[in-house]
């Protein structure tokens, strides 16, 4: 009998990067300029144009001529633009990128060796630091609430006092940067259309956890991440968007409806209604109600198509929501957490809810 153990192999092969963009003039060059900087080369480049109306297109077949540019007909979302994407490359493994977000030149070797180490993992991101202050923590994965939301890792947390080191399993992916598998994607259907943009990156995660694959974050690959989506993102003092708030209320119950086992979905009921009782007055505040309302209509317009796709969805469960899911912490933007009564009342709807998930937890399949 040999005692030969078989060698890893040093690279993944060829990967391709797939760069979404959507009026990206300001932020495409930084953006493709990092990944012509990266220590691990490209085999191609691939980006997915939904319509622009800037300059964007004339852009990249004048500066960036190694890009391949495909331009859709509308712009149907981030989602859509890397389903097609992942279609337009053969090669096993892609980068699909944000444009506004720029990887530092070793990032993208630091995430194949974490794909090398890890070769049951489907998904590895960097961590996603704010551009304008890099020593702050943006987005570096998370867990996945109950309530429908994410529960952020590090969320505006200094460098410094981040948790975690090296190579982090985690429980949910945030679409900033994103090192995947591409068969194993459009096994899955890839992102799914319905949601446009917010929600689409926990519902990926959900579907390719409740399967029982795995993702990974890497700490010390560094994406900084610049200006955000217009009108859905929001950053420093500019207040919560008006297009934000449509999708967060109608997003998260599609992604409840889809995703969660009907046994959770009736034991969260009072949690459920407790956030939204919480969370509509916030939007009255922020004078995004209206948003709030159209949302909720939106949802109980999609309920045909997303029972639907739920049965698909979990037919290829293999792990219980019990299992998967989370209490708390509630991730809050510090935008809206801005201290007083605000605060108190995210702190005790915290708390609330994360008591009641301790009681229905052992109940949930």
């Amino acid at each position: 009998m040999s005692n030969s153990v078989a060698t890893r192999p040093s690279t993944l092969g060829p990967i391709s990067a797939v760069v979404c963009n959507y009026n990206g003039r300001e932020h495409l060059p930084p953006c493709l300029s990092a990944l012509r900087l990266s220590s691990r080369k490209l085999a191609e480049l691939i980006v997915v144009d939904n319509a622009s109306t800037d300059d964007s297109v004339e852009l990249l077949r004048r500066d960036f001529r190694e890009a391949r540019v495909v331009a859709l007909p509308a712009n149907d979302g981030p989602c859509a633009a890397r389903n097609r994407g992942l279609v337009e490359t053969c090669n096993e493994w892609v980068l699909l990128v944000d444009n506004d977000a720029v990887l530092a030149p070793d990032a993208l070797e630091k995430l194949e060796q974490a794909a090398l180490a890890h070769p049951d993992a489907a998904v590895i991101q960097p961590r996603s630091v704010v551009a304008s202050d890099p020593g702050l923590v943006h987005y570096d994965g998370g867990a996945l609430h109950y309530c429908g939301l994410f529960s952020l890792r590090n969320f505006f947390t200094r460098v410094g006092q981040a948790e975690g080191a090296g190579v982090v399993e985690v429980d949910g992916c945030v679409s900033v940067v994103l090192l995947v598998r591409r068969e194993l994607l459009l096994e899955f259907g890839g992102f799914d259309p319905a949601y446009f943009i917010l929600f689409e990156d926990l519902d990926l995660s959900m579907r390719l956890r409740m399967a029982g694959h795995t993702i990974l974050s890497v700490e010390d690959a560094i994406c900084h991440h610049r200006g955000g989506t217009p009108g859905i993102s929001f950053r420093g003092k500019i207040g919560y968007p008006q297009r934000r708030a449509f999708l967060h209320s109608r997003n998260r119950w599609i992604y409840l409806l889809k995703c969660h086992q009907w046994s959770t979905l009736a034991l969260s009921l009072p949690a459920l209604v407790l956030y939204e009782l919480v969370w509509a007055p916030f939007t009255l505040l922020s004078g995004t109600f209206t948003g709030y309302l159209r949302g909720k209509w939106a949802f109980l317009r999609t309920l045909p198509r997303t029972l639907r796709v739920r049965r698909d969805v979990q037919r290829r469960r293999l792990r219980a929501d019990r299992e998967l899911l989370v209490g708390g912490p509630l991730t809050i933007a510090p935008q809206l957490d801005s201290g007083g009564l605000k605060s108190f009342v995210l702190a005790l709807l915290n708390v609330m809810l994360s008591a009641w998930w301790s009681l229905i937890r052992p109940l949930c399949r």
